[in-house]
């Protein structure tokens, strides 16, 4: 759906789809035509947003396909779908019984996630609307947080540099913009914005960002107004937001919820929708 600020700017609610299995073309249109359709209609909309997930396979063969980029935005207009946003996060496999770590590997710090996104980035300038100013893709944090260590994280930063690199290229030859989130996880390297402020310091922010999903930010008992307050003033963009995921407390008799004194966050869960 397409939403507008009081000074007329434009902002973009979608409906993410990585909660749905289809991991090859012919599953992907199915699927829009089983949930994506129908939460359209149900919502009296012309136009519904979708944050697509493109698992790794078919990712790589709409990278290469022109003609098959084309046949999933025409199947999309007919439907009344539109894309602005990729999730990135999934590598593949993420409805498979259990998920885990598994949805974290491969990381930031090797090349099949560097393709993997770059792919994405390749197929969403394709998917843009015209009028759309840019579009946005979301991924993990760099990676678990164990192991992590100065080799990793010099090998992950080096990445980083390359899909910048890679996104000014596609800017270059498309003239469409793409921006990278990436999305602070409870147990992952990046696990609050503090931590995002100290290690994607330094990134080039024409191009890379936070990916902010606010169940993450309750989960490490994060306020939304604090964390952008401080990613603002360290210069880091944010150009993506999650706002479908959220905690859920019942209250006591007589009494409010609130933090437990000693217990933390729960460190590895599996992964809900944004």
């Amino acid at each position: 759906m397409r939403l507008r600020y009081a000074d007329g700017r434009l902002a973009h609610l979608s409906y993410c789809t990585n909660v749905h299995p289809a991991e090859d073309l012919d599953g992907i249109i199915a699927q829009c035509d089983a949930y994506a359709v129908a939460v359209r209609e149900q919502l009296g909309s012309e136009v519904l947003g979708l944050g697509l997930w493109l698992a790794a396979p078919v990712a790589a063969e709409l990278a290469a396909d022109p003609t098959r980029r084309k046949r999933l935005r025409r199947e999309l207009d007919v439907r009344g779908l539109e894309v602005v946003t990729l999730n990135g996060f999934p590598y593949q496999a993420f409805q498979a019984p259990v998920v885990k770590h598994a949805v974290y590997q491969p990381d930031w710090t090797t090349g099949d996630r560097l393709n993997y996104t770059v792919n994405l980035a390749t197929i969403l300038v394709d998917l843009l609307p015209d009028d759309a100013v840019r579009g946005s893709i979301s991924t993990l944090p760099l990676a678990w947080r164990e192991p992590w260590n100065a080799i990793r994280a010099r090998r992950s930063r080096r990445m980083l540099d390359l899909l910048a690199a890679e996104l000014a290229r596609l800017h270059a030859r498309t003239g469409r913009t793409v921006r990278v989130g990436f999305e602070p996880e409870p147990g992952c390297v990046v696990e609050t914005t503090s931590q995002a402020v100290d290690l994607l310091s330094g990134i080039d922010t024409r191009w890379l960002g936070l990916c902010l999903d606010l169940a993450h930010l309750a989960c490490a008992w994060e306020n939304p107004e604090t964390a952008l307050a401080a990613l603002r003033i360290a210069g880091l963009p944010v150009v993506k937001v999650q706002i479908s995921a959220a905690l859920a407390v019942a209250r006591r008799s007589g009494g409010s919820a609130r933090r437990p004194r000693r217990e933390r966050p729960r460190r590895e869960r599996r992964r809900s929708a944004p």
